[in-house]
């Protein structure tokens, strides 16, 4: 855990009390802070008083006698409307940050990597944390992905923090100046909280401030919003910039054609790795992934023969096209983490004979972006409150099953792919939709996907 000595004697509040807000609570009552922490939902108040931490109700203290409040990322500052917590602090003048502010400010000795982009930001993340393990670096990996920031072990010079940063993330960091920042791409996501989508681009661009050589910035080009912004830091100059594509040859950076990682950042356009062998990086959109993970171990000063090496044994992630299990020859992928259509569309290209189900709690737009996709879906099976308008915009596109749960989606989807006797079938889990109509977040959903497969192994062992 991260000693925040900083903060010792010092009153603290701390606004939500989940997977960040509780652990940056703990870690401050250890470095001797003075913790005032509160969450809205009684339940979590109960936890945090069961392990003894101290409960202020923020809605009513005075901030006056308080420093700084660290505000868990899911909680709205600004955008669409400020939670009154954070606006009582901003009247007061009270700094509002967030956890990897925390340890940016107690780490100042190790490097730090920096991972944005509104998909395959969690797989790059992760990526780059087993390239420089395996090349022998000393990694802790974490942020928006795994282990909160406060939990991770301290590291001294020469130590590389791996962050995943969500754009609410990055809002409230201040201190970090990233040695190595990637931003994957930008599509819409989450503009409530933004104020629309050149709030959101601008939160996302904010990982690149401050950043002067020999820092360096990897930027996906295979969208609008990055190539523009690929364009502005070329042009200033600041920091080294490397563009990564999956789709186009970039003079300078590292692309995937057909399926094949060329390292042009010397200028000698040297095939690196044939990522069609690698399981665990399934699709184009991998290939971003892994172009990204590639440029920026280079940044870093890795070898590329070690990166390719590194790559290939990459375990793969969890809940991001994750391969559960095979019943009947038949596929069963977790692919939880697509929250959007844009991440749901990336795993539909992934595969030829789908059996999809989708639905969840809906976001902002439409599935235009899945209808080139839809060739490769036999049929689809619906859950959650989204099911009827996913329903009705999907009609006659393709097959449709209305099912409501996962449990009863995942055996019609079985049955279906059973019956038709496929060739390569794939009963695909990819929800374009967030998680909480029916599930306490996309963990819990991939869980429960995954258990629902393995039972249907447990029955076919027993028959």
């Amino acid at each position: 855990m991260i000693d925040c000595f900083y903060m010792e004697g010092l009153p603290v509040a701390v606004m939500g009390l989940g997977k960040s807000g509780l652990p940056t609570a703990k870690a401050l009552m250890r470095s001797g802070a003075e913790v005032w922490a509160w969450d809205d939902e009684k339940a979590r108040r109960d936890e945090a008083e069961a392990e003894s931490i101290p409960l202020v109700d923020l809605g009513r203290c005075d901030w006056r006698e308080v420093t700084t409040l660290v505000l868990s990322p899911g909680i709205p500052h600004t955008y669409p409307k400020p939670h009154p917590v954070a606006a009582a602090a901003r009247a007061a003048d009270v700094e509002i940050v967030g956890d990897i502010e925390l340890l940016a400010r107690a780490q100042r000795e190790p490097a730090y990597v920096g991972i944005t982009g509104t998909n395959g930001k969690s797989t790059t993340t992760s990526l780059i944390g087993h390239v420089l393990r395996q090349a022998g670096r000393d990694v802790e990996v974490g942020g928006n992905l795994g282990m909160p920031a406060l939990t991770l072990n301290p590291l001294g010079e020469g130590g590389i923090y791996v962050l995943e940063m969500s754009s609410y993330q990055i809002e409230l960091t201040v201190s970090i100046t990233f040695d190595v920042a990637v931003l994957l791409n930008i599509t819409p996501d989450h503009l409530d909280r933004h104020g629309g989508m050149d709030g959101y681009v601008a939160a996302k661009r904010r990982i690149f401030h401050r950043q002067t050589k020999p820092r360096a910035a990897v930027i996906g080009v295979d969208d609008d919003h990055c190539r523009r912004i690929h364009a502005d830091l070329t042009r200033t100059g600041d920091q080294r910039v490397f563009a990564i594509s999956s789709e186009i040859v970039v003079k300078g950076g590292v692309y995937a054609t057909d399926g094949v990682l060329i390292d042009d950042t010397d200028g000698a356009a040297v095939p690196a790795l044939d990522l069609r062998a690698v399981a665990t990086l399934p699709g184009r959109h991998n290939w971003q992934n892994a172009a990204a993970a590639y440029a920026a171990a280079r940044a870093i000063g890795i070898a590329p023969p070690v990166i390719a090496q590194c790559i290939r044994s990459y375990p793969g992630l969890k809940h991001r096209q994750e391969q559960v299990t095979v019943v009947d020859g038949i596929r069963f992928i977790n692919d939880s983490k697509a929250t959007n259509a844009d991440a749901a569309a990336k795993a539909l290209a992934s595969y030829d004979t789908i059996y999809w189900i989708a639905g969840g709690k809906p976001k902002e737009g439409g599935l235009d972006v899945l209808y080139p996709h839809l060739g490769r879906v036999r049929r689809g099976f619906l859950i959650g409150e989204a099911a009827q308008r996913f329903g009705a915009e999907l009609a006659g596109k393709i097959p449709l099953e209305q099912c409501g749960e996962l449990k009863i989606a995942v055996a019609r989807a079985y049955a279906a792919a059973r019956g038709d006797k496929a060739r390569d079938a794939v009963v695909l889990l990819s929800p374009a939709c967030a998680s909480f109509d029916q599930f306490t977040d996309f963990e819990a959903r991939g869980e429960a996907f995954r258990k629902l497969a393995l039972t249907l192994v447990q029955q076919g062992a027993q028959q």
